[in-house]
């Protein structure tokens, strides 16, 4: 009841954000390119060691995120381009977090930490080859958004860890971040695998032979034909005749008439 009350509350005022830019008849890709720079920004306070304001500021940034399609759509502005620039963008949003992550944990620092390095690379290489897999599997098959890691979920876990940093703090909830990438690492390769495994699946699906009883069908309509000819009083020919022999009609051979000889095939 009040995660719905939150959720009703939250697509009221971005509905009344997206009625105000189509009013103004801000172009969507606009709303893109500030999008995408506030992700830098994010990214730029990861790497300083601000992860409190840099989950803020990702809020914001995947505010205009949401806001640039239901923009584009409202006032008529939907382009190819547009979709294009935005998923561009967002790999670089994905990856300009995950490098203020890698840059922060590689700082000679007391946070300083390999594992938390190798942990954000790895998240920044499974969340674009979770979207590569997906943007590669729909030129083959119509959908392949499966996978429980996907970008909005990415985004959320981030924020989550982000928040949640409160050096210092003895809370078992502070501090989250070293465990939000191990999810994040883990969950995007894990994503990846099964996204190949759904594109594999479906590929096979889609060229498996049709049923016996389609094969069946023709042969079937033949012996039918047969059949109807038999009964109507017009021999069927015989089993091993070919194309051409099938309905040529026969001469009369008159006594005293030499017998024709077989014509001669090929080899013999």
């Amino acid at each position: 009841m009040f995660g719905a009350s939150i959720g009703r509350g939250a697509s009221r005022i971005i509905g009344a954000m997206v009625r105000g830019l189509a009013r103004r008849r801000i172009n969507p890709n606009l709303l893109t390119v500030i999008g995408v720079s506030i992700n830098v920004l994010s990214g730029v306070l990861f790497g300083l060691g601000h992860f409190f304001w840099a989950g803020v500021v990702l809020i914001v940034a995947n505010l205009f995120d949401m806001l640039d399609g239901q923009v584009a759509r409202r006032t008529g502005q939907v382009t190819p381009f547009g979709g294009f620039l935005d998923s561009t963008f967002d790999r670089i949003s994905d990856m300009a977090a995950f490098v203020g992550l890698m840059t922060f944990y590689a700082r000679d620092t007391e946070h300083h930490s390999t594992l938390n390095v190798l942990l954000a690379g790895l998240a920044m290489v499974g969340s674009v080859l979770v979207s590569y897999a997906s943007a590669r599997a729909e030129s083959l098959i119509p959908k392949c958004d499966v996978g429980f890691l996907r970008r909005p979920e990415r985004v959320v876990l981030l924020i989550i860890g982000a928040l949640s940093t409160h050096p210092g703090s003895e809370s078992l909830f502070a501090n989250r971040m070293p465990a939000v990438l191990w999810i994040l690492a883990v969950g995007s390769f894990w994503t990846f695998a099964y996204r190949v495994y759904h594109t594999w699946r479906e590929l096979n699906l889609a060229g498996a032979p049709a049923p016996t009883v389609a094969a069946e069908a023709p042969a079937q309509s033949l012996a039918a034909a047969a059949d109807e000819s038999t009964a109507h009083g017009t021999p069927s020919a015989p089993a091993g005749a070919s194309n051409t022999d099938a309905g040529r009609a026969g001469r009369t051979r008159h006594r005293g008439e030499p017998r024709p000889s077989p014509a001669l095939t090929k080899g013999e």
